[in-house]
């Protein structure tokens, strides 16, 4: 009996010492480059229909769904965490649907809404921050640079494309979004899907819908009526579609009791019957669906990352549970789509070598650099002045961090990170002394402090903190402890983080505070003490050298904040990240404090500079309009300062309080980022469809154009302080339905 354990406990050993060694062994790649393929290139669509139909004739039923799921299995699922989490190896491509016999190429996936998720990659700024910069423009280079690195690493499906609305910044993924506006998340995710896609990679949109909680994400049933639904939480979804986005992702949750994955509301109805959508849906991995038949017949096109359910799609067609008809629409939306980017003109070639390229880790400072927001500024402590400064004191343990953000699905690894510590030494080199202090103990962190001509501190969260919880460590604690990842548990800095500022600011008050974060930090039991404020979120590999040229002044700051960070934690809507059932209504950020009449500690859309900025009073080319008209204004933007930089213009819309339907009191409809030299005024004007003006009528399920008074309000905030209003009327609609097309 010994001999037989020994004999087995050997074998064992055996077999897992040889799933390590394959564990070693990446996948075979498959090709995906039109090169690989015999297909014209520049089909029309038409001609691309016609091929897939042809295609979808000789398949077979296996063949067909094999289209429909990634490849592999529990087994290959497990190698690709091992690889990625234990062995440190990196993630590596996920394929699905390659068919040698008929020429069919895969898609082969990867994630990453800061970069590639695969290898090695350039680190962007997360998402969040890239949404600070409020330039769409900016968003389409660093998806351009994105898409030729998947390009160059033989992906050609991109995950990256995060809109979920923020609707309360303790969300575990709000760093992975653009923040709390739909219209801000609309604008910047269209760029993103336009400067992807312009590489001939097909972008992914995700995760549709109300997808606004982490712990519980996979089972939560998210209860919204349908004024809320398609005015705050699927606009931005719309323009990402109506952008040209190939594909979209479900959510894991659950929408007014159906699993995403299973919606025929969501998939089929709003997606493709209203919007008309013709590209394809997939599921969120692992879990996104839980069973093949309802899946199939509510508009779930594939499965990922592999055929957990979908592996049964076939005997659920022989059993007539998923017709036919069915399955072969859900495969030739996979089949137009590949085919469509497989055969568009590359616009250039892509070399390996692209990857992680000094131009793009430029764009990676640039970014970073533009995102920062500057949230306080009294007596002009900052920009640093090396020449009054002999010794600077860089306070905190996250200064010499590699602190780029979560460590789930939106890690991206890249070849060398530029700490915030060693970006600083860089900069300054012997221009000054730096004096660095972790200041775990505060004592010396103060001495440190009191010693030095300036300090920067630098404050906030790690990956443990905040972040997407792969961990099965989901139910909170009756003394809930910070470091798990997933929800936030609090929305104030750790305790050790306030009681180092506290000491820090009352030894030395030249100091400059630097957060680090992924949503908003109520500060008021801190801010009043230190002069400088600077949010920095989780900036990229370059942030190191991004801060210190922000801090030294080399760059002016220019980012606004895309979130309202709130007095208290009182102010924003209710949050339970356990939550089994919970209610979304149409008022969360800067709507909802407008609609109590509270004030913001910083107000979505605020952001300082070293130079200063008038933005004069709109005016418009007519006040009085119809429903199918454009509200054309312009307003003029002067730099007041002594410094180039530039300022965000921002557009909302004011609503008439004694309307026929409650609205918010203002939303956001547009904005522009323009760059001024001092004493230089420029004219920025706005085009806005009175469409974009329309509230939907559940009744009739429709968008309709109230008749009566508005006012566009003009400025650098959505502070009322910050904003210049103008009346207009709408006249009534010409449709006795209001309906606007």
């Amino acid at each position: 009996m010994r001999r037989f354990f020994k004999i087995t406990f050997l074998v064992l050993l055996a077999l897992l010492a040889a799933f390590v060694l394959w564990c070693f062994i990446p996948p075979n790649a498959q090709p995906t480059a039109a090169a690989d393929f015999l297909w014209k290139t520049g089909m029309t669509e038409a001609e691309v229909d016609s091929t897939a139909r042809r295609l979808l004739a000789q398949m077979s039923l296996e063949e067909k769904i094999e289209q429909l799921h990634g490849d592999g299995n529990w087994l290959t699922l497990s190698k690709f965490g091992l690889r990625w989490k234990m062995l440190g190896l990196g993630r590596h491509v996920v394929y699905s649907g390659y068919n040698a016999r008929l020429g069919i190429p895969p898609l082969a996936a990867s994630d990453g809404p800061r970069g590639l998720g695969i290898g090695t990659a350039t680190c962007f700024p997360v998402t969040m921050a890239r949404g600070a910069t409020w330039d769409a423009a900016l968003e389409r280079r660093v998806a351009s640079a994105m898409g030729i690195e998947a390009r160059a690493s033989g992906v050609n499906y991109h995950l990256g494309c995060c809109i979920n609305l923020l609707r309360h910044p303790a969300w575990g993924r709000a760093q992975e979004t653009y923040g709390e506006d739909p219209h801000l998340l609309g604008a910047m995710g269209a760029a993103w899907v336009q400067g992807v896609q312009q590489h001939n990679v097909m972008a992914c949109v995700k995760h549709f819908a109300l997808n606004s909680l982490e712990n519980n994400r996979l089972n939560v049933n998210v209860l919204a009526d349908e004024r809320t639904l398609h005015e705050v939480y699927l606009p931005h979804f719309k323009k990402c579609v109506d952008a040209g986005a190939a594909s979209v992702m479900s959510a894991y949750n659950q929408v007014n009791g159906d699993y995403c994955g299973h919606s025929r509301p969501l998939l089929n109805d709003v997606l493709r019957n209203d919007w008309g959508f013709r590209g394809f849906v997939s599921s969120d991995w692992v879990m996104g669906i839980h069973a093949a038949a309802p899946a199939a017949n509510a508009g779930m096109d594939v499965e990922m990352p592999f055929g957990m359910h979908y592996g049964q799609l076939a005997a659920a067609v022989r059993s007539g549970q998923v017709s036919q008809t069915t399955l072969d629409e859900m495969v030739l939306r996979v089949l137009r789509t590949k085919l469509w980017y497989l055969t568009r003109p590359d616009p250039q070639a892509y070399a390996p070598d692209l990857v992680a390229s000094a131009e793009h880790r430029a764009l990676a400072r640039e970014v970073a650099e533009q995102s920062m927001v500057l949230l306080k500024n009294e007596g002009n402590l900052l920009p640093l002045d090396l020449s009054k400064l002999k010794k600077i004191a860089v306070i905190g343990p996250l200064a010499t961090a590699e602190n780029t953000g979560d460590r789930g699905s939106s890690e991206v690894k890249s070849p060398t990170i530029v700490t915030l510590l060693n970006g600083l030494r860089a900069a300054i080199g012997t221009q000054a002394e730096i004096v660095y202090e972790p200041g775990i103990n505060s004592t010396k962190a103060a001495e440190a402090a009191a010693g030095a001509d300036a300090v920067v501190l630098i404050a906030g969260y790690r990956h443990n903190d905040e972040g997407e919880n792969l961990s099965l460590r989901r139910r909170p604690t009756d003394t809930p402890k910070w470091g798990t990842g997933g929800d936030r548990v609090f929305l104030r800095l750790r305790e050790d983080d306030e009681v180092r500022i506290r000491a820090v600011a009352g030894a030395n008050p030249r100091t400059a505070v630097v957060l680090l974060g992924g949503s908003a930090i109520v500060m008021d039991a801190w801010q009043a003490e230190v002069p400088s404020i600077l949010m920095a979120w989780y900036p990229g590999m370059e942030g190191g050298t991004a801060l210190a040229n922000v801090l030294l002044g080399k760059v002016n700051p220019s980012g606004k904040l895309p979130f309202t960070i709130a007095h208290s934690e009182a102010d924003y809507p209710q949050f339970n990240p356990m939550a089994d059932t919970i209610t979304y209504g149409p008022y969360h950020g800067y709507t909802l404090l407008d609609k109590k009449g509270h004030s913001a500690a910083f107000a979505f859309g605020f952001g300082l500079s070293y130079s200063t900025f008038r933005c004069d009073a709109p005016v418009l080319q007519r006040s009085v309009l119809g429903p199918a008209d454009t509200l054309h204004l312009t307003v003029n933007v002067t730099n007041t300062g002594s410094r180039a930089g530039a300022e965000v213009v921002q557009l909302y819309i004011g609503f008439d309080p004694n309307g026929s339907v409650e609205r918010p009191k203002k939303l956001l409809r547009g904005f522009e980022k323009i760059e001024l030299q001092p004493g230089e005024t420029r004219s920025v004007a706005f085009a806005l469809p009175v469409r974009e003006l329309a509230w939907y009528d559940p009744k009739t399920k429709s968008w309709k154009v109230e008749s009566g008074a508005y006012t566009a309000l003009t400025g650098s905030s959505s502070r009322e302080e910050d904003l210049q209003g103008v009346g207009f009327s709408l006249t009534p609609a010409p449709s006795p339905k209001g309906r606007v097309e």
